[in-house]
């Protein structure tokens, strides 16, 4: 039996290969906590969510991706936890950018040098720059949100957004 009789078997059947989602293992505690956030958040209206500035950051793989795998999955499954694989670490050479969006603003895009991103250089190249910029041009109704990341967390940025007067958003 020819690979292409097997595909057009389950074509028939209503399979289709596709690469599987990737993402970041969460946990239960994980969960339960974006679901009382998405609950505590639900009633927000454009005004509130106006004045919040998300950031985060992405890398970019430099290299091509060798571990190209397929899987046979129904239109509309793409999602389904048998369809995801988990994976928090990259490999490879790359490039790490940040960038943060708001309602009808954005930020613009920072693409970080070789090396990894500290406190000090998540301060001096994005709160100082970025941050501070939007928390100035809209006053104390700013609100900040980031994510979790180590860098984020540190003494040297916690210390400069209380000095800024920057909300973080939970």
């Amino acid at each position: 039996m020819s690979p292409f009789t097997v595909a057009r078997r389950l074509h028939g059947g209503g399979l289709f290969a596709r690469c599987p989602v990737r993402c970041v293992p969460l946990t239960p505690a994980h969960r339960r906590r974006r679901s009382l956030w998405c609950r505590e958040h639900r009633n927000w209206r454009d005004n509130e969510w106006g004045r919040v500035l998300f950031t985060d950051e992405s890398r970019f793989s430099l290299s091509s991706d060798s571990h190209r795998i397929l899987i046979w999955r129904e239109r509309g499954s793409r999602n389904h936890p048998s369809n995801i694989n988990e994976r928090d670490r990259y490999g490879g050479r790359g490039a790490l950018v940040c960038g943060g969006i708001m309602l009808g603003s954005r930020t613009d895009l920072h693409i970080f040098d070789a090396g990894s991103v500290n406190g000090t250089r998540y301060c001096n190249e994005i709160l100082l720059p970025y941050v501070r910029l939007f928390r100035g041009a809209m006053g104390l109704q700013f609100l900040f949100m980031d994510d979790n990341a180590p860098c984020h967390r540190t003494v040297a940025a916690e210390q400069l957004l209380e000095s800024e007067d920057i909300e973080r958003m939970d």
